[in-house]
C-alpha cells in the first residue's frame, strides 16, 4: 500500500496566502473603481506615443529642449485642428442649420403619412401612440426627460474634464516618459539591460506604428466617404465623414457601424445614393482589410489577421471600445516579448550569447 502523505500547513503560510488573495482583491477593486481614470491614462499613452516622433524630430532639427519641442508640437497640433475646423466647421454649421430647418417638413410629412418616413404613420400609427403617451404621462414619459438635463450636464462636464486631463497627462508623459523608462532599465542587471532596451525599442515601434497607422487609415476612410457623399449630393456629407473617421478608429465594429449610419442617411436622400454608398463601403472595406491594414500593420505590429481578430474580440469583451483599441498594440507587444524570450532560451540552451 502506498503510504499516506500528510501535508502540514503552517499558520504563517495560510496567513500569507490569505493576505495575497486579499491584496489581489483590493487591487482589482481599485482598478474597477478607477477604470475611467485608467482609460484616460491609456488614451494619453497612445497620444504620447503618436506625438513622440514629432517631438524627437523637432528636438533634432530645431535643436530645442524637450519641453520646448513638446510645446511646439502642441502648437502645431492646435494649428492643424484650427485649420481643419476653419475649413469644415462653416460647412458643418450650414448642414446642421439645414437639418434643423428641414425637421418641420419631416414632422409634417410623418404626421400626414407622406414622405420617406410616412410609412411609420401609415403602418404603425406612431403619431397617435406618441400623443396617447403625452396625454397619459406628459413629455417626460415619452422622451425620458426626467433627469435628462442632469445626465447631459454631467456628460458634458465629464468630457471637458477628460479632455483637459488627457492633454496634461500626454504632456507629462512626453516630458518625463523617457526618464521613467530609463529608471526602469536601471533597475535591471547591467548585463541584461542591452537586451531589454532592444525589446523596449521594438515595443515602442510597434505601438507607435499602430497608433499612427490607425489614424491615417481613419482619415482616409473619412475623406473617401465625404467625397462620395458630395458627388451623390447627400446632405451633411462633412459631418458624416467626420463620424466615419471617428468610428473607423475602432477595429472591426467601428467601420460597420459607420457604414450602417451613413447608408441609412443616404437612402433617406435617394435610393441610388444609398446603393452607391453601400457598394462603396463594401469595396472600401475590402481595400482597407486586404491592402491598407496589411501594408501598415504588417510592417509595424507584424500580426497575422487571425491574431488581430482574436485580440480585438478578447479586448472588446474585457474592456469594450477601449479594449478593442488597445488589443492590437498589446498583442503586438506581447509577441515581441515572447519572441525575445524564445530566442534567448534557444541561444542559452545552445551555449551561445543571444544576438
Amino acid at each position: 500500500m502506498t503510504p499516506e502523505r500528510v501535508v502540514d500547513l503552517r499558520p504563517r503560510t495560510i496567513l500569507r496566502v490569505l493576505m495575497i488573495v486579499l491584496v489581489v482583491a483590493i487591487v482589482l477593486e481599485v482598478i474597477w473603481i478607477a477604470r475611467h481614470v485608467l482609460a484616460w491614462v491609456v488614451i494619453a499613452l497612445f497620444l504620447a506615443l503618436a506625438l513622440d516622433p514629432l517631438v524627437g524630430f523637432l528636438q533634432r532639427r530645431a535643436r530645442l529642449g524637450r519641453g520646448s519641442a513638446i510645446a511646439l508640437t502642441y502648437l502645431i497640433v492646435l494649428a492643424v485642428i484650427v485649420g481643419v475646423g476653419a475649413t469644415f466647421i462653416p460647412r458643418l454649421v450650414d448642414e446642421v442649420n439645414g437639418l434643423v430647418q428641414a425637421l418641420p417638413n419631416y414632422v409634417h410629412d410623418l404626421t400626414h403619412g407622406r414622405g420617406r418616413l410616412g410609412f411609420l404613420e401609415r403602418r404603425y400609427h406612431v403619431v397617435e401612440k406618441v400623443r396617447e403617451q403625452v396625454n397619459k404621462g406628459g413629455a417626460t414619459r415619452v422622451l425620458g426627460l426626467s433627469g435628462a438635463a442632469i445626465s447631459i450636464t454631467k456628460s458634458i462636464i465629464t468630457i471637458i474634464a477628460a479632455t483637459v486631463t488627457i492633454v496634461f497627462l500626454t504632456f507629462f508623459m512626453l516630458l518625463e516618459g523617457r526618464d521613467w523608462v530609463e529608471r526602469g532599465y536601471s533597475l535591471l542587471p547591467a548585463e541584461s539591460q542591452p537586451r531589454w532596451r532592444r525589446v523596449g525599442a521594438e515595443v515602442y515601434r510597434t505601438i507607435g506604428g499602430y497608433v499612427t497607422g490607425n489614424i491615417v487609415i481613419s482619415l482616409i476612410a473619412g475623406a473617401s466617404i465625404t467625397i462620395v457623399l458630395l458627388i451623390m449630393g447627400v446632405p451633411y456629407a462633412v459631418a458624416l465623414g467626420l463620424i466615419v473617421a471617428f468610428l473607423d478608429l475602432i477595429p472591426l465594429a467601428g467601420a460597420t457601424v459607420a457604414g450602417i449610419i451613413v447608408s441609412l442617411v443616404a437612402f433617406l436622400h435617394s435610393i441610388p445614393a444609398g446603393i452607391v454608398v453601400v457598394v462603396f463601403f463594401v469595396v472600401y472595406q475590402q481595400v482597407e482589410n486586404h491592402f491598407l491594414q496589411p501594408v501598415i500593420y504588417g510592417r509595424t505590429v507584424q500580426l497575422s489577421p487571425l491574431a488581430v481578430l482574436v485580440s480585438v474580440l478578447v479586448g472588446a469583451e474585457l474592456a469594450g471600445i477601449l479594449g478593442a483599441l488597445a488589443a492590437i498594440p498589446v498583442a503586438g507587444s506581447l509577441q515581441v516579448v515572447v519572441r525575445d524570450l524564445l530566442a534567448h532560451r534557444r541561444h542559452s540552451s545552445a551555449g551561445a550569447q543571444p544576438p
